[in-house]
């Protein structure tokens, strides 16, 4: 086979199986909606938040609007291309079906880099509402020797590393539990959110608006690109593919679902938070760690509403943890499954349907991070992950409309071509916020991994032989 054929080699599209690679389809339309959800709302309003408003002021909410249009136009496509090939796997199934085995590679690297950076980062967070939470309720100071790494004074992050653990358990167990817990949290996490924008509105003052965009443009274009990566939860949404009750209309009703949801609560939150108090005060230290907590406190002058709301962002950033570790394992399992990993990656338990090995490494990865490797820097490069993801998709609605005009789309994106295009472009404008740094690690990342393809994955590939591939291995049961 020439290697230009391999390279560009494309998955066929087929139906969805009923139990696909052993897996099970339990996930109807509103908990699929609340993974969306759920894996988006949480780091955008209750940490990252005080590293997007210093870039921007209080034009951080016209961030917030370019992050969510640009996230909204992909979401259309995401929502097309899902119900064309309702697969796991997310964008990377998608490429791999439009664009070619070499890109759907790329855009792996891609998603596995934001996937392990994010839930990586959001337990670190986790960890600080956690401790504010237990200063709060008891008086208790988690020693810092357990409650940072060695590179921020201490040892380990121990909350950080338990939290991903009792994810992973979580995710073993199986996926209807997992989405019935997320689901559950989700509805707790917004109405803590929507209690602290009640409660932020009784001491809001416009005047807090007057030097609306102090960093011009450009400011509000960095602070959209900081924001992006928070739109995560709306990929992890397609990743459910193999597990999703008739998902050829059920992704395209969940991602739209989440879409709406998660614009609203972002736009809520940032008003009623910079109508309490100057924006200079975002970059006050004592905000640094659970910022929304403290801003209650000073609001309300009592330590009740901030226990409050440390508790509701102990459960959120529980769910977006759970959200993101969920939607690395099945990208990993859809990898494997292809022959471009390791097929130990792709078993799955037959009691359990869930993939237990790969749960498991992940899930070590992710804690060894967690625990020791400083993340809070590296929010811009699951941003760029992200953005690019978004692209490929955008791109691969065009290419497959072209391609394939007949195949059976339960959703079509309105407003074709302009709509996929405007996405692209909206993607790129925040692609353009980005500190250069950020694309030196992400293109030695995406080397990295695509090395890894030219030297072992397009040999093991299962359209090499078709025919005679191997169905996904199955655990049996212990």
């Amino acid at each position: 086979m020439a290697l230009a054929h391999q390279l560009f080699r494309q998955k066929p599209i087929t139906p969805p199986a009923a139990a696909p690679g052993g897996m099970e389809r339990r996930i109807g339309t509103f908990q699929l909606a609340m993974f969306g959800v759920g894996g988006t709302v949480g780091t955008g309003v209750f940490f990252v938040m005080h590293e997007a408003v210093p870039l921007a002021g209080p034009a951080v909410i016209l961030s917030f609007l370019l992050a969510g249009l640009a996230a909204g136009l992909s979401a259309v496509c995401y929502a097309e291309m899902a119900s064309a090939v309702p697969a796991s796997g997310s964008t990377y199934s998608y490429a791999y079906a439009t664009l070619g085995e070499i890109v759907a590679m790329g855009v792996a690297a891609c998603l596995l880099l934001e996937y392990g950076v994010s839930t990586s980062a959001v337990a670190v967070g986790w960890s600080d509402y956690l401790s504010r939470l237990l200063l709060d309720l008891f008086g208790w100071h988690l020693p810092e020797v357990i409650k940072a790494g060695p590179f921020a004074g201490g040892v380990i992050n121990l909350p950080a590393v338990v939290l991903v653990f009792l994810c992973a358990l979580l995710l073993i167990r199986g996926t209807s539990e997992s989405a019935a817990v997320n689901t559950i949290m989700v509805l707790i996490k917004v109405g803590v959110l929507i209690l602290f924008g009640c409660i932020a509105f009784t001491a809001f003052n416009a005047d807090n608006f007057a030097d609306f965009a102090p960093m011009g443009a450009s400011g509000v274009t960095a602070a959209a690109g900081t924001i992006f990566f928070t739109f995560i939860g709306l990929d992890a949404v397609s990743t459910a593919g193999d597990e999703v009750k008739n998902p050829q209309k059920t992704l395209p009703r969940a991602l739209l679902i989440a879409l709406c949801t998660v614009i609203a609560v972002y736009l809520f939150i940032a008003i009623s938070a910079l109508g309490t108090q100057p924006w200079q005060a975002f970059t006050d230290p004592d905000q640094a760690e659970a910022g929304l907590a403290v801003i209650l406190e000073d609001v309300v002058g009592s330590s009740w509403p901030a226990i409050v709301l440390s508790a509701g962002a102990v459960i959120s950033i529980f769910s977006v943890t759970l959200v993101c570790l969920y939607g690395q394992t099945r990208i990993l399992f859809a990898i494997a499954r292809d022959g471009l990993l390791p097929s130990v990656f792709a078993r799955v338990s037959r009691r359990t349907h869930t993939p237990v090995f790969n749960t498991v490494v992940v899930a070590t990865v992710v804690a060894l991070l967690a625990g020791f490797v400083p993340l809070s820097s590296l929010w811009d490069l699951v941003s760029i992950g992200t953005l690019c993801a978004f692209i490929v998709v955008s791109t691969g609605v065009i290419v497959l409309r072209v391609r394939r005009p007949d195949l059976p789309r339960g959703f079509r994106v309105p407003g074709y071509p302009v709509t996929p295009i405007l996405s692209i472009a909206a993607c790129l404008y925040i692609l353009t916020g980005l500190h250069w740094s950020t694309y030196a690690w992400f293109v030695g990342w995406v080397a990295v991994v695509l090395g890894f393809y030219l030297l072992w994955g397009r040999k093991h590939s299962r359209l090499n032989d078709p025919q005679d591939a191997p169905e996904t291995p199955v655990e049996a049961a212990p």
